[in-house]
């Protein structure tokens, strides 16, 4: 009786366990909260959504994707992913030398002229999320193992739907966090050295990101 119970109601079985793992996934530090922890030190509170808003769109894309069966297809067309994967690539090498550029700079005006200062535009903060998201690919593969591995193959579009829609919003939540988190600590980190370190950080940091997706098959 149990067993017929699970099979009929997988969403009260193992929705739960699919919130704990997807919050656990989030917290883990990839590029989507590095950028949006740069992006809030750098800008404050409104940059620092407009972002998490980009990065939470292209997760539900992704997520959609990956739900509706395109993703799988666009896994397995190579030319499709490699073109995927090098943009993300790119991009992520491109993040990484900006904010390496932004740490050596040396006069304040310098640091404006680099998009450092809150004067980006809000359209510009919420591009900057969804690229670095849509272009990692690493995002759509996530969504195409864990699916499956928690409502089996014969989920049907719904269930996927609202299984990655609810990674999506999970991530958003936890993003949401590291908002608010870093806005509250601007005040500390206000001095232009604390930004110059924080700035060579994430250079590092994005840097290496982008070179883990370019040597993985």
């Amino acid at each position: 009786m149990a067993l017929r119970a699970e099979r009929e109601c997988p969403v009260v079985t193992h929705y739960p366990s699919f919130v704990a793992f997807a919050l656990v996934v989030a917290i883990a530090p990839g590029p989507d909260t590095l950028l949006t922890l740069r992006s809030t030190v750098s800008g404050g509170r409104s940059r620092g959504l407009w972002t998490m808003a980009g990065i939470t769109i292209a997760g539900t894309v992704q997520g959609t994707l990956a739900a509706s069966g395109l993703g799988a297809i666009i896994a397995r067309a190579e030319p499709v992913f490699e073109t995927i994967r090098w943009a993300g690539v790119a991009y992520l090498a491109y993040l990484g030398v900006h904010a390496l550029r932004a740490a050596l700079r040396t006069k304040d005006a310098g640091w404006a002229e680099a998009g450092v200062a809150a004067g980006i535009s809000a359209p510009r903060a919420l591009g900057q999320g969804f690229l670095c998201n849509i272009t990692n690919p690493k995002v759509l593969v996530f969504n195409l193992a864990v699916l499956p591995q928690f409502l089996g193959v014969e989920a049907g579009l719904p269930l996927l739907l609202a299984y990655a829609l609810t990674l999506s919003a999970v991530g958003g939540l936890v993003l949401l966090v590291v908002v608010l988190g870093a806005n509250a600590a601007r005040r500390a980190t206000s001095s232009r050295r604390a930004r110059r370190g924080i700035d060579a950080a994430a250079g590092v940091v994005f840097l290496g990101f982008a070179g883990v997706i370019a040597a993985e098959a």
